[in-house]
């Protein structure tokens, strides 16, 4: 293989960045740039131009998916094995350090990695040694505190204690045991890869100027997304070497949430003086407008290195903007467009929703479904398959029907109320025995006095909760029976002590499950006179799991805006443009917060293709509250000239009557209502017309309710009044 073969098809930015003499390199890789076909060429030209052995090549990035893109690429390039070189995540080249290593490292030969659920577990039983009240101290906080200062690269012995700090010298107890455990037991957590593989170098003198021989070459991909103890591990290995090749984009660093530092991406300039910076501004994704909008959005962000993307491509079609009356219009218009998409012969695969809350999935899953349209939630759970939702319906199950031992089995204990595995399995032993429901063998033990008075307790608290509901839920509206299940169950509390977005983002799904509840449509006619709690459930369990479509079909991908760094879209919508959405509310006051919110949206921008279509509402039922938000900053940070407007806002109120509702058209085929009309039901009462869908005996209308909120209503039963 010659020059030619491995640099002709790169630009000249590439070609640079490829062919540079050996030294420390910073190439700033904008979306869409080939950063990984400069990264897979570099190593090409070291090995078939510069002569390197591949034995001296370390490539480093994070996820495996990469990692295997990057060894088959470097392998089709040259035609040769690349086993010989190191190519892999940091966890994977930690782990196979300290198998090579592990007399150094101090641990045993056949020591085991834990995953996360393991690592939780460990810490469960940890905490009940030291006697301490998983209540007030949630395992999973302390997990997370852990792993925090790992990733950090402190242990137990580095963190000074403070003396009036009672939450830092209780997750220190609990660190310090948890380190003797692991030791005793020769268990290693993901976190405790990177660190120990960190100290193993540190720590022998031989061993760490062995691999800095070895590793002549040292390559890292998505750098910005480095976090303290990686960017460590990484001088560490080149020190004096000036040998680190790193690809990475300050306006795409989007993890600090977990941990990762943009600072390594300033550092690195520091640390590394004699370092050359390439610029990969050359765009082979994105039409011209939408580089044009990304560049002046992210231009907002101050302390950039600083880029701007171009491209060889025509400018396209301008960017959509869509102004929605409330969340159900705006999935009502992306699904539209999305079978108009289909219908004029293009793929369902080539279509993105982003959205940066997972809440914000119900709508658009509803719709899809409601349209027959496959999709598929990528990276994540369908809305009524998350944990915590099923969690929640499990309540209300039980509330209705006590007979349901699936729902029992899983709300027994969630959240933790003292019942241990002994007591569940005399339930479920009797249960066998008798042929009969898990509850009615809960309360015959009860009354035999079965129990210790612990458990006795324990069991009698839960009687009191499901009772309690039950009763409450007679004189209460579907959604206020949802959210007294959901509050007075201490689900709420429960995931809110979980650290992190994790648990953020549990809370929020359940307070999106009261949405649901209020906006459920249900058909006047029902024959088997059923509860509406009932009809709930039974919608609940019908969405829930099936309708997703299989890894081979064609379906529209539903996703967070974080899921989708790293692909690429021929249409893109980006939905909830809305301050206090996105930006989030917790970023609002914090212009660090803030700027990563932006670089959040400039990468959702940069996903697309051809298309991109961006929405927002004027009335939003999010989390369980109605909001009527201001649009994003970020539309205000986007040019007028890379914006069209594909329909103009209608001020629609569901208090007020519009001054000019009578020139209205008419919509739906029966002609019998008008956008913005106000109209009475007999059950929900006064309410204003927002959309009309379906055909004859089909044709339903969706009214937003003063007390009710948004329905849906089947128009052959509805028998609404016109006001």
């Amino acid at each position: 293989m010659d020059v030619t073969a491995i640099i002709e098809s790169l630009n000249d930015a590439q070609r640079q960045a490829v062919s540079a003499p050996a030294r420390s390199m910073l190439i700033l890789a904008g979306a869409g740039s080939g950063k990984t076909r400069v990264l897979v060429h570099r190593i090409a030209w070291l090995i078939k131009i510069e002569h390197i052995s591949p034995h001296n090549i370390l490539a480093v990035t994070f996820t495996n998916k990469a990692a295997k893109e990057m060894r088959g690429r470097v392998e089709d390039l040259l035609q040769i094995s690349a086993r010989s070189m190191w190519i892999g995540t940091f966890h994977g080249l930690a782990h196979r350090l300290l198998r090579q290593h592990s007399k150094e490292a101090k641990l045993p030969d056949t020591f085991q990695v834990i995953d996360s659920d393991d690592q939780l577990r460990l810490i469960k039983r940890l905490m009940k040694v030291l006697n301490i009240d998983d209540k007030k101290w949630p395992p999973k906080q302390v997990v997370w505190f852990i792993n925090a200062q790992k990733d950090e690269g402190l242990r137990a012995k580095d963190i000074h204690e403070e003396s009036d700090d009672i939450y830092q010298q209780t997750m220190l107890q609990i660190y310090r045991g948890y380190e003797e455990l692991c030791a005793r037991s020769g268990l290693v957590d993901f976190a405790e890869l990177l660190l120990k593989a960190y100290e193993t170098l540190a720590d022998n003198a031989d061993l760490l100027a062995f691999y800095r021989s070895r590793f002549k070459h040292v390559h890292v991909d998505e750098f910005q997304d480095t976090n303290t103890i990686q960017y460590a591990w990484l001088r560490l290995l080149t020190e004096g070497q000036d040998n680190l090749f790193v690809v990475g984009d300050d306006d795409q660093s989007i993890y600090g949430w977990r941990g990762a530092k943009i600072e390594n991406m300033f550092n690195f300039q520091k640390h590394y003086p004699n370092h050359l910076m390439i610029r990969l501004e050359q765009n082979y994704r994105s039409t011209g407008n939408i580089l044009k909008a990304s560049n002046a959005l992210i231009a907002c962000n101050e302390g950039r290195m600083g880029k701007e993307l171009r491209t060889d491509d025509s400018d396209g079609d301008l960017i959509s903007l869509y102004s929605a009356f409330n969340e159900q219009d705006e999935a009502y218009f992306v699904v539209e467009r999305i079978r108009k998409w289909v219908a004029e012969g293009r793929l369902r695969s080539d279509v993105a929703i982003l959205y940066r809350s997972n809440a914000q999935s119900r709508q658009f899953e509803e719709r899809l479904m409601a349209t027959g349209t496959p999709y598929r939630v990528y990276g994540g759970l369908r809305f009524f398959d998350r944990m915590e939702i099923k969690n929640a319906l499990a309540y209300l199950f039980l509330m209705a029907h006590k007979g349901n031992d699936a729902a029992f089995e899983r709300i027994i204990n969630t959240p933790t109320r003292g019942v241990g595995a002994k007591t569940l399995d005399d339930i479920r032993r009797l249960a066998k025995e008798k042929q009969i429901t898990l509850w009615q063998a809960m309360i015959e033990l009860m009354k035999a006095g079965h129990f210790t008075p612990r458990a006795e307790n324990a069991l009698k608290g839960f009687v009191q909760l499901i009772n309690g509901l039950a009763e409450q839920a007679k004189d209460l509206e579907l959604y206020e029976q949802v959210k007294n299940a959901i509050e007075k169950s201490g689900l709420i509390e429960f995931h809110k002590k979980e650290k992190g977005d994790k648990g953020e983002a549990r809370v929020e799904n359940l307070e999106e499950l009261v949405n649901a509840a209020r906006q459920f449509d249900y058909e006047e006619e029902n024959e088997e006179n059923q509860s509406e709690l009932d009809l709930f459930l039974a919608h609940a369990a019908l969405e829930s799991g099936d309708a997703q479509a299989d890894d081979f079909e064609d379906c529209v991908q539903l996703m967070t805006l974080h899921s989708a760094k790293g692909l690429e879209f021929p249409l893109v919508f980006m939905v909830g443009l809305e301050e206090g959405l996105f930006p989030s509310q917790q970023s609002v006051d914090d212009i660090a917060r803030l700027e990563e919110e932006r670089r959040l949206c400039y990468v959702g921008m940069t996903r697309a293709m051809k298309l991109l279509y961006i929405s927002y509402a004027e009335s939003r039922r999010l989390y369980g509250k109605e909001n009527h938000p201001r649009p994003s900053r970020f539309l205000k940070e986007i040019p007028a000239e890379q914006l069209q407007e594909i329909r103009l806002r209608a001020s629609v109120s569901k208090l007020v009557r519009p001054k000019k509702a009578a020139k209205r058209a008419a919509i739906g085929t029966s002609g019998r209502y008008r956008l913005g009309q106000r109209v009475r039901h007999e059950k929900f009462g006064e309410g204003v017309v927002l959309q009309v869908d379906g055909e004859g005996s089909q044709e339903r209308v969706q009214v937003n309710f003063a007390a009710a909120g948004m329905k849906w209503l089947m128009l052959s039963y509805a028998k609404l009044e016109v006001l």
